[in-house]
């Protein structure tokens, strides 16, 4: 098995017969997700990976993940998830918010793993060539309950129906005054550079949070979809010419259409969610060449 490309520019394309494939939401802590995750192999060695969001909350597991994976695949391409943005007490890296999170790219860097802050890797190989774009932009509270007027009262309603996500209280917006602050950042910045890009190049848009609203809608709990990302990106998957949008953190492995573009879902979960499956994991979940029929649901 040739190993991953550390050390090498992000500016790798791919030229090969292999194939693009994501996963996310790997939440490395349980010990059946690290035992799953040590399983994840290419199927050859032009393997490119995509590893959306949800790797771990602490900075040594990220970093032990990203260092396997970036060993047996020819590319592996990270964009953060909500835990890896975390501050648990547990961490001895106690960095917060941005200086967390360029920590985060830094580790990334020095494995050869691609990061939303540096270029876009174009993928060559079957179903090519696309630009994969891993993007970091967070949520804005703006997919708000029905009835609510403003976040404050989105929020009261959450709390009221038994449901406020762990970011209150781990993931902080640091130096940023809110993280819906940190999200109109992130949504210049990723907005300016996506703009920048060749506009014959078709683009694999990758979040850890979905781009539109509508994958929220078969939440077990609707209030939940507060922290699931912004109405700001709701026409990406249009305006930069996507040929797919993956994304994670719902935990609901899925593919659904919008104009054409399927959005696939490729979290992993926990193991009491994946457990539960008739069938074993489905594992890595291809994204190039498309799989999935165009239309529909899968």
């Amino acid at each position: 098995m040739r190993r991953g490309h550390r050390g090498e520019g992000a500016t790798h394309d791919a030229t090969t017969g292999g194939r693009l494939v994501a996963i996310s939401d790997l939440h490395v802590r349980h010990a059946e997700n690290k035992a799953f995750t040590k399983s994840l192999r290419p199927d050859s060695d032009d393997d490119w990976l995509i590893v959306a969001g949800d790797i771990g909350e602490l900075v040594e597991d990220i970093e032990w993940t990203l260092d396997l994976l970036s060993d047996r695949f020819a590319k592996v391409i990270w964009a953060p998830g909500n835990h890896e943005l975390w501050t648990p007490r547990e961490d001895p890296v106690q960095l917060r918010g941005e200086q967390r999170y360029r920590h985060l790219v830094e580790i990334c860097r020095s494995l050869g793993v691609t990061t939303p802050e540096d270029p876009y890797p174009v993928w060559r190989g079957a179903g090519g060539p696309a630009a994969v774009a891993p993007l970091f932009v967070l949520y804005d509270y703006s997919f708000r309950p029905t009835g609510a007027t403003s976040k404050a009262h989105a929020l009261r309603i959450a709390e009221e129906a038994g449901i406020v996500c762990t970011d209150e209280f781990l993931l902080y917006p640091d130096p940023h005054p809110s993280r819906e602050a940190w999200c109109r950042n992130r949504l210049r910045v990723t907005e300016a550079r996506l703009a920048e890009l060749d506009p014959g190049m078709r683009t694999i848009l990758v979040n850890h949070f979905p781009l539109v609203r509508e994958p929220t809608r078969v939440l077990w709990h609707p209030e939940f979809a507060l922290w699931c990302g912004t109405e700001a990106t709701a026409d990406w998957h249009r305006r930069f010419r996507a040929e797919a949008v993956v994304y994670g953190h719902l935990h609901i492995p899925r593919t659904t259409w919008a104009d054409g573009v399927p959005f696939q879902e490729v979290s992993l979960g926990y193991p009491r969610e994946w457990g539960k499956r008739p069938t074993a994991p489905a594992g890595l979940v291809q994204i190039l060449p498309r799989s999935t029929p165009p239309g529909g649901l899968s």
